[in-house]
Order: structure tokens, then sequence, then C-alpha cells
């Protein structure tokens, strides 16, 4: 299983007291695969610092940099499908491009592509998720 997560949802997951923390334990057993770009990875980057410390940002940017569960791509389209923040057009458009099989977010914006007839991405929030992984 492939997966896009938003910056929120990562931002959460890590938290070791969180309640999304299945997510990225599940992330770390290798129970799916998480598609970044570099676009992406530098957000994470900037969300991290902004919101941990750089010794929290370095490790989490490590364990991506090195996992084999993390598939780097590149993205040559953009759908522009988000107009209420450009920004995350990032995150659905890697989305299409590497047909994933979750795009995970808690971000009202992206209720609006999920209004489209094509192309069709599979976008749940993090609660959504959450049952997913459990039963990996």
């Amino acid at each position: 299983m492939k997966i896009v997560l938003d910056s929120n949802v990562l931002l959460v997951a890590i938290g070791k007291k969180s309640k999304y923390r299945p997510i990225w334990d599940a992330f770390i057993s290798g129970k799916y695969q998480l598609i970044l770009s570099e676009d992406i990875l530098h957000e994470y980057e900037e969300i991290l610092l902004e919101h941990t410390n750089a010794y929290i940002t370095a490790l989490v940017l490590d364990i991506f940099l090195e996992s084999p569960d993390v598939i780097f791509k590149r993205v040559y389209y953009n759908w522009n499908a988000i107009s209420a923040d450009v920004d995350d057009n990032k995150f659905f458009d890697l989305a299409v491009a590497t047909t994933a099989s979750y795009l995970v977010t808690n971000d009202s914006h992206f209720n609006e592509p999920k209004k489209l007839q094509f192309p069709i991405v599979n976008i749940i929030s993090a609660n959504d998720f959450l049952s997913v992984v459990s039963q990996l």
C-alpha cells in the first residue's frame, strides 16, 4: 500500500502520546510505503522545525532518507485541483502521479478535489487511516 501523508498528519503522528501514533508506528514497521517528493520533504522539514526541535526534525528526515519504505517521485504535471490553498496541490499531484492507495490529510482544503470525477484520488482523514492501519 502506497500513501501520501499530508504534513498535518505527519506532525500529529510522530508524538509518542498521540492517538495517531499508530500511523507512524505502521510506517516504521514497514506496513505501508510512504511516497515523497522533494517539495513535500522540504515542507515536512519546515513544519517539523516550526513545531518540534532540530534534533527531532533531523531524526525524522534521516528515517525518510534511509527507509526502504519511502518512494521518491518527481511530479511532472500539476492538476491545480485545490484553489483554496495552492500549496496543497503538491500532495494531490503526487498522489495522482503515483496512483497512491490513499492521500491522508485532516485539511479541509482537500474536500475540493474529492468532488472531481477525474483524476480519482482516495482522500481520507487521519482517523479513517487509523482504521486502515489497525487492520494491517
